[in-house]
């Protein structure tokens, strides 16, 4: 007997493609929609926020580490400054931020949950801090782990009119007394009582640029506690600051911004980092200025330590990226000598000079140089706190909102209140700040 043929239903074999297209279909979307990344290097690409250098001065680091791994990509992306820091964390959270990004050496409180630990086998702590200025140690820190490389050191540094010093026949001033005095002695003021020409840029906070790093310089010197800026320590601190303006009217509100006036050469002494020289030079570029080491306190021991302030950038890698072991090898090998000093040569091909060194071992290649020399020098002794100007972290940051409360302390004073009525919201302020970012206080 002959077996019927069963037949193969055409429309179920319809049904089965046209589900499988569907299911291939809504899974390329679903890859395109929720999982492109266009920041997060993937298959050997690192891709590295940076900030202030071009992109021309970094493709010689880039292309000399690629030619010796070329398995590796590296894309350098710079980052405009405005809303870096809010911009940084949304995209870090959100799982499309970059591999290595830079960041303020203050902002660690506010990275702790997406700044990945530096490998043993790239720097082990004892390496680590026999390598890099003290400073970085404490700030880079997070626990017991390293969660960032700097590439650059900067901080505080004092630039002296030369012109003004010479011809007033006046010594460069080592300690804050000498200042005070010597910047009265340099003011001068027109028949109207205006300042035509001030001492130093001091006092105020409406146009002293780096205010918060100067008072923040004065309180570390005199001994404060900043987590808790109350007493009489912290009171001298900030009446010396203020006392410029308010008492010897060396500096008054009518002043343009500090770095403008000393750039004009009005002002024979200003404090601020060194990469400053680069906007005075471009005002004018026929000044004659120099940098020196920042004033000090009057040492009851010779054994005393000199007290400088640190404001820097370094590298971290998130936590979420692929390449986490690719990019620290990478970030080693910018930090080795011989690639920091080709950095600084590329940099100084297209401004006056490179980033200063991070690195112990070269403070001498620097330690002559007319701007930076000072800062370099300074670097062993530097602290640092969370008053610091320009790193735009944005009005939640940790910066802006610890440097609100002391603002609003410096220009009570200014106004004619009690130091230590002043300060009493910015303890409490400075509490609260500093527990919204977890930072526990004794």
């Amino acid at each position: 007997m002959e077996t019927e043929k069963k037949k193969f239903p055409i429309k179920k074999l319809l049904t089965v493609i046209g589900a499988l297209l569907v299911v291939v279909v809504l899974g390329f979307l679903v890859k395109t929609l929720f999982f492109k990344n266009t920041n997060i290097g993937s298959g050997g690409e690192i891709v590295w926020w940076g900030l202030w250098e071009d992109d021309a001065t970094i493709a010689t680091l880039i292309s000399s580490y690629q030619a010796k791994n070329p398995n590796v990509k590296i894309k350098y992306v710079k980052q405009s400054k405005e809303d870096y820091r809010e911009r940084l964390t949304n995209a870090l959270v959100k799982g499309t931020g970059p591999d290595i990004f830079r960041y303020h050496n203050t902002w660690v409180p506010m990275f702790r949950a997406e700044l990945d630990k530096i490998p043993s086998s790239v720097y082990s702590v004892a390496d680590f801090a026999n390598t890099f200025y003290p400073v970085a140690v404490a700030d880079l820190t997070n626990g017991t782990s390293l969660v960032g490389i700097p590439l650059e050191y900067d901080g505080l540094t004092l630039f002296i009119n030369e012109d003004i010093f010479e011809q007033s026949g006046k010594s460069i001033p080592t300690t804050w007394n000498d200042v005070r005095q010597t910047s009265r002695e340099l003011t001068i003021k027109d028949e109207r009582g205006s300042i035509t020409q001030s001492g130093i840029a001091l006092g105020r906070t409406e146009n002293v640029d780096h205010w918060p790093e100067i008072l923040g310089l004065m309180m570390l010197q005199n001994g404060v506690d900043l987590t808790h800026p109350t007493g009489k320590l912290a009171e001298d601190a900030l009446e010396f600051y203020t006392i410029f303006s308010s008492v010897d009217g060396v500096w008054d509100a009518t002043l343009p911004s500090s770095t403008v006036a000393f750039a004009g050469g009005k002002v024979a002494m200003y404090l601020g980092p060194s990469w400053r020289a680069f906007e005075i030079r471009l005002q004018n570029p026929n000044l004659r200025f120099k940098t020196v080491l920042v004033p000090q306190l009057p040492k009851t021991s010779a054994n005393e330590p000199d007290v400088n302030y640190a404001s820097y950038w370094a590298e971290g890698v998130s936590v979420k990226s692929k390449n986490k072991v690719e990019s620290w090898k990478f970030l080693k090998y910018l930090s080795e000598k011989e690639n920091l000093q080709s950095f600084y040569q590329t940099a100084s091909k297209v401004r006056m000079f490179g980033e200063p060194y991070p690195r112990v071992d070269m403070e001498t290649l620097l330690s002559d140089h007319p701007i930076i020399g000072s800062t370099v020098k300074g670097a062993k002794t530097a602290q640092t706190w969370f008053l610091q100007s320009r790193t735009w972290d944005g009005p939640t940051g940790i910066n802006s909102q610890i440097n609100k409360y002391f603002e609003d302390a410096v220009n009570a004073v200014n106004s004619g209140k009690e130091v230590a009525k002043s300060l009493e919201p910015v303890a409490s302020g400075v509490i609260q700040v500093l527990s919204q970012y977890g930072i526990k206080i004794q």
